[in-house]
């Protein structure tokens, strides 16, 4: 039981093939990080996966946790709607982490949902890891503004009630890198992409979770990333533990940085 492994992994919606048609072979190496975190969490058959994602709802002040049974989502909106998601949530997690926050004053809980469907940074994962095992339940989490410190406690406190209710599970940190690596990119080219991708790579390609909340705010900001909220969420969970770290791949073909890192859990250290 508890928490089996850690993925850091991207949501490029041009990953998947209905919709890249092609395109996406230009990623291959991202893809094949993909398949190898599937068939990782295929071989350690998690009961529940947590995923983090910068496009669930997200308030400034308050992490948003989906309620309810289950949830559905497609990729209409990038013209494949027929590559559709169905997902059974783990509604005994979310109501014991909401409520272990609503205990401790910490603003995170199932309230203020704005939108039921599964977002892309859920779905463009699941994508991939639904073609090896499709044996789990799901916890979305949301971002926030709040600090990065905020984002480390709630990992912290998942991993906590998850353990608490004997959860064997599995944590999926969605988020891209810097938008902002080349000039004919789609947001175009600052210093500060490549930049944060070389920093952030390193972190996480070591496992160096509590650098994470040392990353200057201001370098977040001009580098334009997404998901290095969703990494400290999950550098909170794997707090006081040992990891095996494993680089896959770090790709920004597109001028959007992707990474994918596996995580697993060595031993828990003395504090």
């Amino acid at each position: 039981m508890g928490l089996v492994a850690g993925y850091m992994v991207p949501h490029p919606p041009i990953a998947i093939h209905e919709i890249g048609c092609g395109e996406e072979r230009k990623i291959q190496k991202t893809l094949d990080a993909f398949d190898e975190v599937a068939e990782d969490i295929a071989r350690l058959r998690p009961e529940t996966l947590v995923v983090a994602s910068p496009h669930s709802v997200m308030y400034r002040d308050y992490f948003h946790i989906s309620p309810g049974a289950r949830a559905s989502g497609d990729f209409g909106r990038f013209g494949a709607g027929e590559v559709r998601f169905s997902v059974h949530y783990d509604e005994e997690l979310t109501v014991t982490v909401s409520s272990a926050a609503d205990r401790s004053g910490f603003p995170a809980g199932t309230i203020g949902e704005r939108a039921t469907e599964l977002d892309h940074g859920t779905m463009v994962p699941l994508y991939f890891i639904n073609r090896k095992y499709t044996d789990y339940r799901l916890v979305r989490v949301g971002l926030s503004g709040l600090p990065l410190d905020s984002h480390r406690v709630l990992g912290e406190m998942i991993r906590a009630q998850a353990d608490r209710l004997g959860r064997r599970w599995a944590f999926i940190a969605s988020g891209d890198l810097s938008h902002c690596q080349k000039k004919d990119g789609p947001y175009g080219y600052r210093p500060e992409g490549p930049e944060y991708d070389e920093k952030i790579m390193e972190v996480m390609g070591s496992g160096r979770f509590a650098a994470l909340t040392d990353f200057d705010e201001q370098l977040l900001e001009r580098s334009m990333e997404c998901g290095h909220r969703s990494f400290t969420i999950m550098g909170g969970a794997f707090a006081g533990t040992e990891v095996e770290s494993r680089m896959l791949s770090h790709e920004a073909t597109f001028g959007v940085g992707y990474g994918v890192c596996i995580y697993h859990p060595l031993s828990e250290e003395v504090q």
